[in-house]
């Protein structure tokens, strides 16, 4: 059995549709496929809708943290995937729609500096790339591109631009990753720590948080990702077998906007079995 647990849409900052994702998924030869686009559930009704035979869709969302090493210290940023829980959970809806909102004035600032600096790019020229998608730093690197002012995504992710320490970078509004977990936990999903020593994204938690948010509801901890090393993968292990915590692999598909595959990366189906049976918000649909 081969399952992706993590990919994006264009309802988020993919570039493939959620009809077309989930046929992706079955034509790469996955069995179970995830899709957590960021802060959105939006995506989930076509990908139902269109569900190709003999494929499992695990509905889901990547949402946007922060965990505080202290509360005079900045804090340091971090992704939970959230699976199977009841999108209509009031709180846990409304701390999306928060971020979410938060998103676009962040890109709209982000914009703002850029054009006070005479960079030829508009507001419009981004929300034209989101297409009614929640409005994130892709659609304004995409923008980038259209206005000539950068050549590819990697160059608008630097820090002459939008990237970590970028000088036209917005902090963004996120939610404290405890909050999240339980969040997400009284919706009747299941969290999961994203990319977690992904160290070419920034700053990355202290090992010491682990057993923080294990207590505090963490399922599983993401290892086989395209932005850990081999060893790193090794250490997730053994921190999630420390605490009780299953281990999930995953492509993080973003179609177009990564150069990586849907399906380069499974989990393996035992920890997708643990996930299931925490979950009690709605369930796996198989087409």
């Amino acid at each position: 059995m081969r399952i992706d647990l993590h990919t994006h849409s264009a309802a988020s900052d993919g570039t493939l549709s959620p009809a077309a994702l989930v046929r992706a998924a079955a034509g790469s030869g996955l069995d179970v496929v995830a899709l957590t686009d960021h802060d959105t559930t939006a995506g989930w009704s076509e990908a139902v809708a269109v569900l190709p035979a003999g494929l499992t869709l695990v509905r889901g969302a990547e949402l946007s943290c922060v965990w505080w090493p202290a509360r005079d210290q900045p804090p340091i940023s971090l992704h939970l995937l959230a699976y199977l829980f009841d999108p209509d959970e009031p709180r846990l809806k409304a701390e999306r729609d928060r971020v979410r909102h938060g998103r676009i004035g962040r890109a709209r600032r982000m914009v703002e500096l850029m054009v006070a600096d005479g960079y030829p790019v508009s507001w419009d020229d981004v929300v034209a790339e989101a297409n009614g998608a929640p409005i994130g730093r892709p659609h304004v690197a995409r923008a980038l591109i259209k206005a000539g002012i950068v050549s590819t995504m990697d160059e608008a992710f630097t820090p002459a631009f939008i990237g970590t320490g970028g000088r036209y970078r917005v902090a963004k509004p996120d939610t404290d990753v405890f909050d999240g977990i339980a969040l997400v936990r009284a919706a009747g999903g299941v969290p999961v720590f994203a990319h977690p020593m992904a160290a070419k994204r920034g700053r990355v938690v202290p090992d010491t948080a682990y057993a923080e948010l294990a207590d505090a509801g963490l399922g599983g901890i993401e290892a086989d990702h395209a932005d850990h090393e081999p060893q790193t993968r090794q250490k997730i292990r053994a921190i999630a077998a420390e605490l009780g915590l299953f281990v999930t692999g995953s492509s993080d598909f973003h179609g177009a906007n990564k150069q990586v595959a849907i399906g380069a990366e499974t989990t393996d189906p035992e920890a997708y079995e643990r996930l299931v049976a925490q979950a009690s918000g709605v369930a796996p649909v198989r087409g």
